[in-house]
This record gives structure tokens, C-alpha cells and sequence, in this order.
């Protein structure tokens, strides 16, 4: 990708290349997902882990000049302090500790891998049709889609081997590829806001980087010679629950969770397949894996609570804040925060129904919300904003888009589609947790701020005006391709989701924590309802009617003629004006944001405090 220059070339590699990962990745669940967890000693650590940190110093080297060459010393500052960590670890541990298995594979890392390589290989055909058109509209950016399409699939290839890797070493490298390529993907149009929104995404997750690199210098030192996943779930509180928080903390970064919820939003400046690919299948998913993965640590501990503390605040002031927002993709970006926190307090509470309810949480997320962002693309580019206002009538104008993005908003909030499902899930979960009750009252709150956002958006999107045309026909055809596959998927999900969790979910449960959720089975019937009020809306719009009456607005008995305008005083004309309720006053980004980023610092530094001293409770 990085070498093809020809756009037919490109074209065909990236279809081809999605299709062999899609593939790929279907062919790894039907033959392993009845296996359980299986580690994998064929490949060496020792040469492997060498290229690795050679590679770490190399990516090392360009974030210090990329910080140096734009005056970012803060960025400076964290990158030498991580190197030096690592290059200590190297020189001083690296020979004294050795992992049996390098590799490993479980039900949990197939979801992960099925929504990386279906999904995010979706995102990249979707981006052929999207940055041609991008390009052709925004002539000052430089072509360089050769460059974005290199960095994409090396993104998808960071999150399959963090995912499969058991090594924390590993890990760690993978982590950190992804940190650069989320950093050069949002600064990618090199405009001053990019670079400095990049900078600023780079410089929180390097804090988290150096939580992660301490985590590994502590088991190193301490931790008798564990550096693998398993043995770390397997050593107890005692020895796990210090790297654990530590790790936790990288994890609550690259989660955009409060207070680094702010890296997450200023990388809306990037190109639409970038953010889909962030909030759906790569970065934030990555931060949300790691803290799934070591819930187990986590539960029944004051700082599996405080974790849990800060994910369930930074849902509800999230959910919040989405409310005072206007433009399209600034709601996502808050709506995903605010669904990764649900996520985060699940993984804190560390229960096997909690648990449950993060995965199916993670799944049906990463669907709606890809699906969502590339709609919400599509539309950019035909009514040249992203402002919701400016979508009313979008089922006029673009019918078929618009029934898409009514799938992905029904999947995100209506009862009772997939995230509700989760959401109910969570009540038990916190149920049945000790001082549950707080997270129950946060989730109630938040999700109830959640159905105002959604409603208000999918109201303006059904809204019937008569005087638009329809423009879906500029719509190119990979964009096409992207947009009925993940419309199909979130359909298919549905139906499948009792599948899902049987073959998948209750035996990873089992697994990790000897019991089984037993939250779906004896509802087939229900998803089959689910699956058929899924599919009634969309169809409701998309099928032909008959030629019907529009009545113009009732302006209280003012007569309104069929272009919006109506007679005001003095029969002065007036344009009709129609617009949500953004309630500034009281969800205002600012003062909701600034509330959180003050609670949940707070949160955090007891949590690494609980983990650090003895005596606290475990």
C-alpha cells in the first residue's frame, strides 16, 4: 500500500486484502471457537522480542523528532522517560524472565478479532470511495492516500497481535503501534488543528504507555519472573493487582475515559474512515480489551471499584454533554466515551455477569457505531455539513442512507435492540455487586440522557419535507459495499446473538470464573422480535408509497407556504426555522467536562494508591 501510487492498484489490493481477512477471520471461529484457550509456544521471545524493542526505539526516535520539529516538549518529555524505562528493563531484566507462551487464542480474542477484521477491513473499502472524494473536494491537502491506506492495515495488524498475544512485552509493542498510528492517522490532513489535536492524543496515551512500561518493570522486579497474561491472572491479587491498576490506567487512556475523554473528540478532525476505525475497531477497543481481560484481578477490590467509579461517572457526564451537542460527529465521539465508560464499569465490578454484559457491550457498539460514522460521512460530503439540524428530511434527500442510519441509532438505544440487552444485563450485574445501587442510579441517569440524544437525532433524520431532491446517486460504490454490510451485520448480529453468547461468551465465563451468565438462552423468541422491529423501520422507509398530501407547518395560524416561510408582522416574510433542544446551560460541554476531568482525577489517584499500599482492600 505505501509503494502504490495507481488508484486502480489500490483499489483492488484493498478489496482483496479485505476480503482475505474477512475470510481469515471467519475461517479462525469455525475452527477454534469449541476449543477453549489455547497458548501457542512456536514462536521464540527471544529474537522476536528483540525486534520488537528495536522497532519500540525506532518509533521512539520518530515521535522525539516529530515532538522536537513542532515544539511539543511535553510530548518530548513522556517519550524519553518511556524509552528510558524500557531500555532499563531491556539491559537489566529482559534475560531473567521468559513466558512459556508467546501466543494464545480464546473466546474473547475471537470476538476481538472478528470485529477487527470484519469491520475494520469494511472501514478501509469504505475509505476508497470516501478519500477520492475527500481529496477531490479539499484540493489544498495533499494526496496521500498511498500513506493513509499503509497505516490503516498496519493499525488492524497492531490489534490482532495485541489481541493474540500473551506476552505483556508483546503487548506492550502492539499497544504502542497502535498509539502511533492513531497519532499520524488524526494528524493526517496536517492542518494546524490536526497536528495539534494529533499532539494531543499522543501525549495521553503516552502517560498511559508509561504506566504500562512501569507495569512491566514491576513484575520484572518483583514479580518472580512472570511476563505472561495467564500467569499474571493466575498469581492472585497479592502479586497481579499493582501492575494490574498500572495497566488499567493505560487502558482508561486509550478508552478516553475522563480525564482524557478530550483526545477522543479532537480526532473527529481527522477523515470519517479514521475516526470509524478508532471508536469501532481499533484504539479505544484496544483500551477496553485490557481492562476486560484483567477483570478478574480487578473484582471484589477497592480499586476494581474505583475503576468501575470512573468508567460508570464518565458515562453519565458524557451522555450529558452528547445532549449539548450540534454536530454529528461530536455526538458520537461523546456517545462512544459514554459507552466505553459502561464498559469500563463493568470490567471494574469484575463479575461474571458484568463481564457478560461488557463483551455484548463491545460487540454490539462496534457495529452501530462504525455504521453510524460512515453515514454520517456519506452525508457530509452530499449536504456539505455535519450539523444535525442540516440533516432534517435526510429520509428525502438520502432514503436508503437514511434508513441505514436509523439501524445504527435503533441499535445504540431502542428497546430492545442489542445495547439495551447489555444495558439490562448491567442493572443485574450491579445488582447483585456489593454498593451496586450507585452504579444502578448512574446507568438509569446516563441511559436516560442517552434516549434524549438519539430520539431527538433520528426525529430529524424521518422528518418529511416536500421540497428536496434525492442525491444519493453521487454515493460511490465501495461506499455502498461498506454501508449494506454493516447494516446487514447489525441485523445478522441480532439474530445470532443467543449463538453468540452460548458458543462463545458462557464458555469464556466458564472458563475465567466458573460460572455461566445464562442470559439469553431461553430468549430466541425475543431476538426474533428484535430482529423483525429492526428491520420494520428501515423497510418503512425504503418501500415505495403512494402519492400523499404534505400539509405545510402549523405556525399558529399563520399561513406557511411550501418553501418554509410564513407571514410575520407587519407581513413581513419569515423563514421557518426547526431545531433541537441542545440545553447548553445545563449540559454544557465545558462545565460537565471540567466536573468530570477534577472527579475522576481524583478517582484514579486513589485507584493506583489502593493498588500500591498494603492493607487496603483487595
Amino acid at each position: 500500500m505505501l509503494c502504490i501510487r495507481k488508484e486502480i492498484e489500490r483499489i483492488l489490493i484493498v478489496k482483496l486484502s479485505a476480503l482475505v481477512i474477512g475470510v481469515a477471520t471467519l475461517y479462525l471461529l469455525i475452527t477454534t471457537f469449541d476449543k477453549g484457550a489455547q497458548m501457542v509456544s512456536a514462536i521464540p521471545a527471544e529474537p522476536v522480542g528483540l525486534i520488537m524493542f528495536v522497532l519500540e526505539i525506532l518509533i521512539a526516535i520518530v515521535i522525539l523528532y516529530l515532538g522536537l520539529k513542532y515544539r511539543k516538549y511535553l510530548v518530548v518529555g513522556l517519550i524519553l522517560v518511556q524509552s528510558v524505562m524500557m531500555i532499563y528493563f531491556e539491559a537489566v531484566y529482559a534475560h531473567s524472565v521468559h513466558t512459556a507462551s508467546n501466543l494464545f487464542i480464546d473466546e474473547f480474542s475471537i470476538i476481538l478479532a472478528l470485529i477487527i477484521g470484519i469491520i475494520g477491513s469494511l472501514i478501509c473499502v469504505y475509505s476508497l470511495g470516501y478519500m477520492k472524494f475527500f481529496h477531490e473536494s479539499h484540493t489544498e491537502i495533499k494526496d496521500r492516500r498511498n500513506w493513509f491506506f499503509f497505516i490503516m492495515f498496519v493499525f488492524l495488524s497492531a490489534m490482532f497481535g495485541l489481541v493474540f498475544s500473551n506476552n505483556i512485552t508483546w503487548v506492550y509493542f502492539f499497544w504502542e503501534v497502535t498509539t502511533l498510528c492513531s497519532f499520524l492517522l488524526i494528524g493526517y490532513t496536517k492542518t494546524e488543528e490536526a497536528t495539534n489535536n494529533a499532539f494531543s492524543a499522543l501525549w495521553m496515551n503516552l502517560l498511559g504507555g508509561i504506566a504500562f512500561a512501569g507495569a512491566i518493570l514491576y513484575l520484572a522486579a518483583f514479580g518472580n519472573g512472570i511476563m505472561g497474561l495467564d500467569q499474571l491472572l493466575a498469581s492472585g491479587k497479592v502479586i497481579a493487582l499493582i501492575p494490574a491498576a498500572l495497566i488499567g490506567f493505560a487502558g482508561l487512556t486509550k478508552a478516553a475515559q475522563l480525564p482524557f475523554s478530550s483526545w477522543l473528540v479532537g480526532a473527529m478532525v481527522a477523515p470519517t474512515p479514521v475516526s470509524a476505525l478508532l471508536h469501532s475497531s481499533t484504539m479505544v477497543k484496544a483500551g477496553v480489551y485490557i481492562i476486560v481481560r484483567l477483570a478478574p484481578v480487578f473484582q471484589s477490590t477497592f480499586t476494581g471499584y474505583m475503576i468501575a467509579m470512573v468508567g460508570g461517572l464518565t458515562f453519565l457526564l458524557a451522555s450529558g454533554i452528547a445532549i449539548s451537542q450540534s454536530n454529528a460527529k461530536r455526538v458520537l465521539a461523546y456517545s462512544t466515551i459514554a459507552n466505553l465508560g459502561l464498559i469500563v464499569a463493568c470490567a471494574g465490578i469484575g463479575t461474571y455477569e458484568a463481564i457478560w454484559a461488557a463483551i455484548l457491550l463491545i460487540v454490539f457498539h462496534a457495529i452501530s457505531k462504525s455504521l453510524l460514522f460512515l453515514s454520517v460521512g456519506t452525508v457530509e460530503h452530499r449536504i456539505k455539513s455535519r450539523e444535525i439540524d442540516d440533516m432534517n428530511g435526510l429520509v428525502v434527500r438520502m432514503p436508503r442512507i437514511a434508513a441505514m442510519m436509523v439501524i445504527g441509532i435503533a441499535g445504540m438505544f431502542l428497546l430492545p435492540f442489542g445495547m439495551l440487552i447489555s444495558k439490562w444485563a448491567a442493572i443485574r450485574a450491579f445488582i447483585d455487586a456489593p454498593y451496586g445501587f450507585l452504579f444502578v442510579i448512574i446507568l438509569v441517569f446516563g441511559s436516560a440522557m442517552t434516549l434524549f440524544f438519539w430520539a431527538k437525532w433520528m426525529g430529524k433524520i424521518i422528518a418529511v419535507t416536500s421540497d428536496s431532491k434525492n442525491i444519493e446517486g453521487e454515493v460511490d460504490r465501495s461506499e455502498w459495499a461498506a454501508l449494506t454490510s454493516l447494516a446487514g451485520l447489525s441485523i445478522v448480529t441480532t439474530l445470532v446473538f443467543p449463538v453468540l453468547s452460548t458458543k462463545l461468551l458462557e464458555p469464556f465465563l466458564l472458563a475465567n470464573y466458573g460460572h455461566t451468565a445464562q442470559l439469553s438462552q431461553d430468549n430466541v423468541i425475543i431476538m426474533i422480535l428484535m430482529l423483525f422491529l429492526l428491520v420494520v423501520m428501515p423497510l418503512s422507509i425504503l418501500l415505495p408509497h403512494r402519492k400523499r398530501r404534505h400539509l405545510a407547518p402549523y405556525m399558529g395560524g399563520r399561513t406557511t407556504t411550501h418553501d418554509m416561510r410564513f407571514s410575520g408582522s407587519l407581513g413581513v416574510q419569515k423563514k421557518t426555522l426547526l431545531s433541537n433542544y441542545y440545553l447548553h446551560d445545563w449540559f454544557g460541554e465545558t462545565k460537565l467536562r471540567t466536573t468530570g476531568i477534577w472527579i475522576c482525577s481524583i478517582l484514579i489517584v486513589v485507584m493506583l494508591a489502593a493498588g500500591a499500599i498494603p492493607g487496603v482492600f483487595r
